[in-house]
């Protein structure tokens, strides 16, 4: 990995499994609940926090086009 790979890949990640919405919900709102109290002037938190929250955005993203039949 270098400095510049992007946290989304689409050929690296074209495989990546969607969650029914509901648990992509639940998981959306763990993952606020967890990093909301993360210290921005923490590089580490930061990026975990990045990470974290856009997994769980893709994978919302993803179920709510599933439901709707995108």
């Amino acid at each position: 990995m270098s400095a510049h790979d992007p946290l989304h890949d689409p050929e690296r990640d074209a495989d990546h499994w969607t969650p029914p919405l509901d648990m992509a919900r639940r998981l959306a709102s763990q993952a606020l609940s967890k990093h909301e109290g993360a210290n921005i002037h923490d590089h580490d938190a930061m990026l975990r926090a990045a990470v974290g929250l856009e997994h769980v955005l893709r994978d919302l993203l993803n179920a709510l086009d599933k439901e709707s039949g995108r």
